[in-house]
């Protein structure tokens, strides 16, 4: 049996050059015990255990995933940690694809330890509180106490690094601590609460916000508990208002509805007063041109006042398919054009496989302005909800009667939600022609973009094939109304 002592918890580096050492070596998972060099059995054993040669020369390969994955569960407090990762690299050797097979239990183990790990790196995000240091060097100083599940710290430190770049930091935790000086991210060993200051003005700060940020009509104790832990609570300087609040709630609630305006939001009364304008504009549009154009200048909804533009159908007058998505994407606001970004790409070669002629295929969306979250210089997408699809409705059906395709193909559920006037889901509609009370027939089936966000390889190809099976019908219920007709 190869003994193998590891000197640090998590470093990852450390365990992947032992790790090449067994793989040149060619000792399996069975011929090997991993320990930490602080063990107590470690400190007894008596040091005959092989010297390994060093592996100097490139050993066995790995997909760039596991790497990935490996990193992050090293990290993880399971004593067996060291060996399940030297597992799947041994077995990934003969068999490259294995980290795609969900039903292998060291893969299930594998994910198990990196949420964990991912859980305990987002609550240290979550629930770290600096506090100023005073003494006499004059700078302005600040210092956390945290205390996480899994050795974290080296993960998320950067974080950190980045978020308060402008400040002097220190993070302690009892395995080990952080220091920022402003330039540079350092390590230190562990330490304990009293290294932290226990008061300071900052805890005000910290105790203000949460007050004022707290709603009482959307109080649920257990989920607070679930995202807000109770063994994070005695760090927190905000923690000692949680048990008043909740104790208060319900008076709270109450004096909030009190306070409730009477009246609607001034966009709602203007919304109302445009309304009969509205009606008399749809019999102004007469023709696809028409409602391309009168789409502009839609405030339907509240989705126009951050939207670049509205973004109308693109096609042939007289389709014979009519392929309906969600909303524009960021790029597609941009240039007023729809799918056009990654997920048209997507479309447009499935289509085109499959043997749809594109030149006849009519595309455009549920709703006309892109909706989004800014994050920072990014515009992050967001589903529409209900009342902004119904307000939308108007231009697709105007779209619907101008162009009077011979086959609808919905794409992913707001799109199938619209068209049917229900809530839809894909996996009890896709595949199955629905005949709509105007004749038209109806195909539900995944948005493209949903294929875009799909990680794993297999997983996608997999997805890839039902998608265009799916085409395929279409392309047959095309092409037997076209020779009925």
């Amino acid at each position: 049996m190869q003994v193998i002592r590891m000197q640090s918890p998590n470093d990852f580096a450390e365990w992947r050059s032992k790790a090449r050492q067994l793989l040149a070596a060619g000792l399996s998972p069975e011929q090997v015990e991993w320990r930490m060099m602080d063990d107590a059995a470690s400190l007894l054993d008596s040091d005959d255990a092989l010297d390994l040669p060093a592996a100097t020369q490139p050993v066995g390969s790995v997909p760039r995933q596991f790497l990935d994955l490996a990193e992050q569960a090293i990290c993880h407090t399971d004593p067996a940690r060291f060996s399940l990762l030297y597992q799947l690299l041994w077995a990934l050797q003969a068999d490259s694809q294995l980290l795609a097979d969900a039903t292998l239990d060291a893969n299930s183990l594998l994910t198990k330890r990196v949420s964990a790990v991912r859980r305990d790196s987002h609550k240290m995000k979550a629930f770290v509180r600096f506090k100023s240091i005073a003494d006499d060097s004059g700078l302005e100083r600040y210092a956390a106490w945290f205390e996480p599940e899994h050795y974290t710290l080296e993960l998320t430190a950067p974080f950190f690094a980045r978020r308060f770049d402008g400040m002097m930091w220190a993070i302690v935790t009892p395995y080990r601590s952080a220091y920022w000086d402003g330039e540079s991210l350092a390590f230190g060993p562990g330490g304990s609460k009293s290294d932290v200051p226990q008061d300071d003005a900052v805890e005000d700060d910290w105790k203000t916000y949460f007050s004022s940020i707290f709603n009482p009509a959307r109080l649920k104790v257990a989920m607070m508990k679930s995202e807000m832990p109770m063994k994070y609570w005695r760090n927190l300087p905000e923690a000692e208002l949680i048990a008043p609040l909740i104790r208060n709630a319900r008076q709270m609630e109450a004096e909030m509805i009190e306070r409730t305006a009477t009246q609607p939001p001034s966009r709602h009364l203007r919304q109302q007063a445009r309304e009969p304008d509205l009606i008399e504009n749809a019999a102004e549009i007469t023709s696809l041109a028409d409602a391309r154009s009168a789409v502009q200048g839609c405030q339907r909804c509240p989705l126009y006042e951050h939207a670049t533009q509205a973004v109308f159908g693109e096609g042939p007058q007289h389709a014979d398919v009519m392929f309906v998505g969600e909303q524009p994407g960021d790029q597609e606001d941009l240039a007023g054009k729809p799918f056009i970004g990654p997920a048209g790409k997507v479309l447009d070669a499935a289509v085109e496989k499959v043997g749809i002629d594109r030149s006849r295929v009519y595309v455009t969306n549920a709703v006309k302005h892109f909706k989004f979250e800014p994050r920072g210089k990014r515009r992050i997408h967001q589903r529409p909800d209900g009342g902004e699809v119904q307000a939308c409705k108007f231009w697709l059906n105007l779209e619907i009667g101008f162009v009077k395709p011979k086959v609808i193909v919905a794409l992913g559920a707001t799109a199938a939600t619209s068209l049917l006037g229900r809530t839809a889901t894909i996996g009890k509609l896709r595949g199955a022609p629905i005949t709509m009370d105007d004749g038209t027939i109806l195909f539900v089936t995944n948005h493209p973009s949903y294929l875009l966000r799909i990680p794993d390889l297999e997983g996608k190809a997999r997805e890839q094939a039902k998608f265009e099976d799916d085409l395929i019908l279409v392309r047959e219920a095309i092409a037997g109304l076209c020779t009925r007709h």
